[in-house]
């Protein structure tokens, strides 16, 4: 039973620790969509995810600046990117997509943006454990805590890989409809001319004869 009640203190002072932002955007053809975190300490750490679901070739421009606009990090025509990067400055920090390439394409793009203290909380000692079992539990607790984030970030991935090869089996669909729609239009069109073709024949025949 103190192990259990160890076990919920030691997992309450993780939640309170991580304070992390989840969310699915869609961001429009030429629009620029910026997103900030605001740290409370120097020296935390900010781990930023995204991905691009779907939408054009599944990619997106990102930039990263910190409270006095200096550019943390950046890319191009990206498809996904995790990073983790200290926070020496107190401020905001800004999180910006940018989907300027795309002239009619709207994309859904995944990200995350966390603010890790690394300061690991102090639990008061309870009566009738020893310091050896409580920071065993500790470190048992910290790892388990890692492989759940790994577990995570594999869930990510493959639900990215799932909503991109979606999007395209769409894509090839729509395709094949439209290509489809084209061939039977096509047909009738040279059904329509042929017939033409004869009857224009035939009434150039009776005119002869007559």
């Amino acid at each position: 039973m103190k192990l259990t009640l160890l076990s919920a203190g030691i997992f309450a002072s993780l939640v309170s620790l991580v304070s992390a932002t989840a969310l699915t955007y869609k961001i429009g053809a030429n629009e620029k969509a910026c997103f900030f975190a605001a740290p409370e300490k120097k020296g935390a750490k900010i781990a930023f995810y995204f991905a691009v679901q779907s939408g054009g070739s599944f990619d997106i421009n990102y930039e990263v600046t910190g409270p006095g606009g200096k550019v943390i990090l950046d890319g191009e025509k990206e498809r996904q990117g995790d990073f983790v990067f200290t926070a020496n400055e107190i401020g905001e920090y800004k999180f910006c997509f940018d989907n300027d390439m795309s002239t009619y394409s709207d994309k859904f793009v995944d990200f995350e943006i966390a603010v890790e203290d690394e300061v690991r909380a102090q639990l008061p000692s309870k009566q009738g454990s020893t310091p050896e079992q409580t920071s065993a539990l500790e470190e048992s607790i910290y790892k388990i805590s890692g492989q759940l984030s790994t577990i995570a970030r594999n869930q990510k991935y493959f639900r990215t890989r799932e909503n991109r090869n979606f999007s395209t089996v769409r894509s090839t669909e729509s395709r094949i409809v439209n290509f489809s729609l084209i061939q039977c239009l096509m047909m009738v069109c040279m059904g329509a001319l042929q017939v033409f073709v004869v009857r224009f024949f035939f009434q150039g025949a009776r005119k002869g004869y007559v």
